[in-house]
């Protein structure tokens, strides 16, 4: 394998680098205030365009554990994985329409910040400090560890200096703040698009190529002939993969709690609608959306086309590692095989879709460890510069930490895209019930959010360890259970991770409205939130965007059911 980078490419990326960094001081200078607040340096307030949101908002989600992870998953699963992106469509559409009009009427930044306004400070600091951690230990040491994994292997460079370069990276575009940031992923986007449809457009020519055929399009068409089980979007109960992905659920169930709790109730992410006005929000949220319906092009069609090559007798021992073949190999096994130049142009739009997450996620550490944290119970008396300058401080020692920490959590031995999905659902469910009951439903009370919270987290625990104490084999017909091999070679029924999901979540509803309805039987008072039905009314532009993403997304499910 070619596994090295050519002056060529060297040339590409420095040329990317430039771009990026010089327009990012370019910015920074051009948008800096004389005394930057908190509310400047955390959201952006007023600066961002809908476009720099929703490139933000892309860039910030697409990171190594798509590329790399989600790559590996079309090798394996198929097209069905790209249900993650397609929903997140769908979800963004909702989001923009229900959640964000309801942070930005009640002036909300932080989602401690809502928690504490929705329900008290108790709930809001035990979810500002699990969800630092949970950003540190899973988020940013997984997007930092598979980026540096997948680079390294595509240049030759050592993994921790790979880990190094995109930490100092990361860090010298969030010191800037969310307006460096939010500008910096447009370029960021154009790269990662780029680098990314070139890549698919050359595996796909590599496919006709090895069969006799040319273009792109006769590519694909071998690619649905040669592998038509890795296309069909929905698995029936006795698919050897439904156990990730279960059929309709990816439609009705558990799907929706991933993505709503992702896009709709996490800092990472609405932090960059939560600085402008409801119009501009709504309008990047959708310009997102449309970005969001091409993903799958860029990293799963790669891999697919990646099992296509392998089945044929292509890159066998490139994609072995200790004598056992990991799907994960197969978008560096595919950037190896780019021309010079070309393979320096994947190699930025790997990079910029890993540096712009990791940016993103530390902004957000920053924020939720300055506004919620330091300000609230260490110095509630410090100066908007002090609390800048806390958040920049912030940034460099959880970009530390995650150096320090990634190498021993066996990200790799899991999988990208699995890694990160098991440990932030064992809290969505939990967090999803409580935001939307806090959204919508004015009786909810405080304690009713602490049984979510932690009751969903052990709920959630309960039910993955449900198959080594219960015979779940009654559930199988149901296709709530699915016969897995385990790694001591004995069968066990598991339900699938998107099921559990699904049923946590209801358990958590169930338990706040009984918790509520007692409490408010008791005469407890409950902070509801400032709520106006016309908030919720979009403008035709906005309608007929969402409704064009509605009507591709029923003829893609259509097409690939």
């Amino acid at each position: 394998m070619n596994n090295y980078l050519s002056t060529k490419d060297y040339l590409v990326f420095i040329i990317y680098f430039l771009i990026v960094a010089i327009y990012g001081y370019w910015i920074y200078q051009r948008k800096k205030k004389a005394n930057a607040d908190t509310k400047d340096f955390f959201l952006a307030e007023g600066s961002l365009t809908w476009w720099a949101i929703g490139a933000s908002l892309i860039a910030s989600n697409i990171s190594a554990e798509q590329f790399i992870g989600m790559s590996g998953s079309g090798f394996t699963l198929g097209l069905a994985i790209s249900t993650y992106e397609w929903m997140a469509a769908a979800t963004l559409i909702v989001v923009a329409i229900f959640f964000i009009p309801v942070y930005l009427k009640n002036k909300i930044y932080t989602m401690p910040q809502f928690l504490n306004q929705r329900y008290n400070g108790t709930v809001a600091m035990i979810m500002a400090v699990f969800w630092l951690l949970l950003y540190v230990v899973v988020n940013l040491t997984s997007i930092l560890f598979l980026g540096a994994l997948a680079i390294s292997s595509i240049s030759g460079i050592s993994l921790t200096v790979c880990m190094l370069f995109l930490a100092l990276f990361a860090i010298i575009i969030t010191l800037g703040g969310m307006k460096v940031i939010g500008y910096t992923d447009v370029v960021q986007v154009f790269f990662l698009i780029l680098g990314g449809l070139v890549t698919t457009y050359l595996a796909l020519d590599l496919v006709a190529t090895h069969f006799g055929l040319s273009g792109v399009v006769a590519g694909f068409h071998k690619l649905t002939e040669n592998a038509d089980e890795h296309f069909h979007m929905i698995f029936e109960k006795d698919n050897p993969n439904y156990i990730s992905l279960p059929g309709l659920s990816v439609l009705i169930g558990g799907m929706w709690i991933v993505n709503l709790n992702y896009w709709g109730c996490n800092q990472y992410i609405t932090q960059r609608a939560l600085g402008a006005d409801l119009k501009t929000a709504r309008n990047g949220l959708l310009f997102a959306a449309f970005l969001k319906l091409l993903m799958p092009v860029i990293v799963v069609l790669p891999g697919i086309a990646a099992y296509v090559l392998y089945q044929n007798g292509y890159f066998h021992q490139d994609m072995m590692v200790n004598g056992e073949m990991m799907p994960d190999k197969a978008y560096p096994v595919l950037l190896n095989l780019l021309p010079s130049g070309l393979k320096g142009l994947a190699f930025a739009a790997l990079t910029a879709a890993v540096v712009a997450s990791l940016a993103g996620k530390a902004n957000s550490i920053s924020t939720i460890f300055t506004l919620d944290i330091y300000q609230k119970k260490i110095n509630p008396a410090a100066s908007e510069k002090k609390l800048v300058w806390t958040g920049r401080l912030a940034v460099i020692v959880s970009m530390l930490l995650a150096v320090l920490i990634a190498p021993f959590l066996g990200i790799d031995k899991k999988g990208g895209f699995e890694y990160i999905q098991e440990y932030t659902g064992f809290v969505s469910p939990g967090i999803f019930a409580m935001f939307i009951l806090g959204f919508f439903w004015k009786k909810t009370t405080s304690n009713a959010a602490l049984f979510a919270t932690i009751g969903g987290f052990a709920l959630s625990i309960l039910f993955k360890i449900m198959p080594a104490l219960v015979n779940l084999e009654w559930l199988a017909s149901t296709g709530f259970a699915k016969q897995v091999l385990q790694k001591d070679g004995s069968m066990l029924y598991e339900i699938p991770f998107i099921d559990r999901m699904f049923f946590v979540f209801v358990i958590s509803v169930i338990g706040m409205y009984i918790i509520s309805v007692y409490e408010n039987s008791k005469g407890v008072k409950t902070n509801g939130l400032e709520i106006d039905g016309k908030m919720f009314r979009t403008s035709p532009g906005f309608a007929a965007g969402a409704l064009l993403v509605a009507g591709i997304l029923i003829a893609l499910y259509t097409l690939f059911w």
